[in-house]
């Protein structure tokens, strides 16, 4: 049984920073891609941040110079470091984990951060 489980969101004030996490169980996760999508309300998902097996990040303009996006494969773990959130941060977070050969495509279930005073 494949599992992506988040944790570490919240509501935060702008300015203040968040750690997002997701446990992976039930892959062979030091092969995987990982990334963080967010969806708000009325809007399509986004990729955030991604990393590859490698190692290598790369982020979508939105998080660029405020997210780092890294992993720990001895814990199979994934980690969103947010700072100097905005309100329009405010989405669901969601875990992804993809491979190829075979292709495989996994989702976290969400977690909500919310970016309000």
């Amino acid at each position: 049984q494949v599992q992506l489980v988040e944790s570490g969101g919240g509501l935060v004030q702008p300015g203040g920073s968040l750690r997002l996490s997701c446990a992976a169980s039930g892959i062979i996760f030091r092969i995987y891609t990982m990334g963080w999508y967010r969806q708000a309300p009325g809007k399509q998902r986004e990729l955030v941040a991604l990393i590859t097996s490698g190692g290598i990040t790369n982020y979508t303009d939105s998080g660029k110079g405020r997210f780092t996006i890294s992993r720990d494969n001895a814990k199979n773990t994934v980690y969103l470091q947010m700072n100097s959130l905005k309100p329009e941060d405010t989405a669901v977070y969601y875990c992804n984990a993809r491979r190829l050969r075979p292709t495989v495509n996994y989702w976290g279930q969400g977690t909500q951060v919310i970016v309000s005073s």
